[in-house]
């Protein structure tokens, strides 16, 4: 899928006559002044892009009735292993033939759903048509009664997204935002905000529309996403971020949402620096790093704007445990659950090429224990960020 969200001109060698700009290494360049207006001409015309496709399906829908036949719309089956392929380079992402279910007005099962995914096309046709902007939520709670709930809402517009092979962002449709960003970043938002992520006692809140930032500096030597927010702010508390060098720190707060996902990213794609993770030594901490590092596999249409497979796991290895001599009454035995969600990630395409995350599998699936980040503090109250990272980053101990 093409990513439209940066407009790039090319200067022609010798033309100087423009406006001066600050680049990230801090030098000036000259942009010319017609690159606004060809950034302007290339929103109105991948605008017109995402309303013809919505056209396009309405046409198909009335041609349909014309016919006196009985409109169908036909999605993509995302939920389904047998439509994921996985690349190394990109993660987990859909297949060009992929198998299909209809979704049919005349269909007492289907037709409902047929009559929202119109509804919610309708409001995305004017709401691109009026350079407007809604969230999930503004969509559900304008008409509660007709939705039923937030979930219907969220898989109609993925559905809608894959269906148009369009971007869920480029539809106007924003997400909620629960994610944290703190350290050495800086950046503009779309209305000209200026945010500076400084690292202190409080974080950002991840920006609703990561695809309009610009202007995004940082000196930062890495970048940790840290799976939970009462860990995220631990290390904030403790001035992680400037104590061993430079860093960004990112939470999605557990499983991430879109926003978060594309914030790191955009991150990846900017500056190019290491990304490590830390999560708890459990089947949820690993299936988290996962969606981070290869995407999911309902979100694999937009694999290539989400996944970063250069992702290192670097902590709390089940392997860890052992080394570091944690007391076994601390850990926590493994339920059914556990064990079910663990055996489906062994048996993901990534594992076999990650032969040391497969031996680090093993070693949880045989102990039938997991730990929490937070069990490190019956070492020190300060062990994380004294210790353990500082001695992991310095002595490459990540896989």
């Amino acid at each position: 899928m093409e990513d439209h969200s940066v407009c790039s001109t090319e200067v022609p060698a010798g033309n100087k006559a423009g406006f001066r700009e600050t680049s990230l290494s801090g030098h000036e360049s000259y942009v010319p002044r017609f690159y606004r207006m060809n950034c302007i001409i290339n929103f109105l015309c991948f605008s017109s892009e995402v309303l013809e496709a919505i056209e396009n399906v309405i046409q198909d829908v009335l041609k349909s009735l014309a016919q006196k036949r009985a409109p169908v719309l036909t999605l993509a089956n995302r939920s389904d292993w047998r439509n994921i392929e996985f690349k190394d380079s990109v993660g987990l992402q859909m297949i060009p033939c992929c198998t299909t279910k209809q979704i049919r007005i005349d269909c007492p099962r289907s037709a409902p759903k047929f009559a929202l995914m119109l509804k919610i096309l309708s409001m995305i046709y004017k709401m691109v048509q009026s350079n407007t902007y809604a969230t999930k939520r503004d969509i559900y709670y304008s008409d509660t009664l007709l939705f039923g709930s937030q979930s219907v809402v969220d898989n109609i517009i993925n559905d809608i997204s894959c269906m148009l092979k369009i971007p869920r962002r480029s539809l106007h449709i924003l997400s909620t935002t629960k994610g944290f960003v703190a350290g050495n970043l800086s950046y503009t938002e779309e209305d000209g905000t200026k945010v500076n992520c400084t690292c202190s006692a409080t974080a950002v809140t991840v920006p609703s529309n990561v695809q309009g930032i610009k202007n995004l500096i940082s000196h930062a030597k890495f970048m940790l996403i840290v799976e939970k927010d009462a860990t995220f702010q631990r290390l904030l508390d403790d001035d992680f971020c400037n104590k061993l060098s430079p860093c960004i720190m990112i939470t999605g707060r557990g499983v991430p949402d879109l926003n978060t996902r594309l914030l790191v990213r955009k991150l990846w794609d900017t500056f190019q620096i290491p990304i490590f993770t830390l999560m708890d030594a459990d089947p949820h901490g690993v299936e988290i790093m996962c969606i981070y590092k290869y995407g999911s596999v309902s979100m694999s249409f937009e694999a290539h704007h989400l996944t970063v497979p250069s992702i290192k796991w670097l902590g709390l290895l089940p392997s860890d445990l052992e080394r570091l001599n944690i007391r076994k009454d601390v850990l926590i035995p493994f339920t059914k659950q556990d064990q079910k969600k663990l055996a489906s990630i062994q048996k993901r395409p990534y594992i076999a090429c990650q032969p040391m995350w497969k031996k680090e599998l093993e070693i949880m699936a045989a102990s039938k224990l997991k730990a929490e980040i937070q069990v490190l503090t019956s070492l020190s109250s300060d062990y994380l960020s004294r210790v353990y990272l500082p001695n992991k980053l310095q002595f490459g101990g990540w896989l």
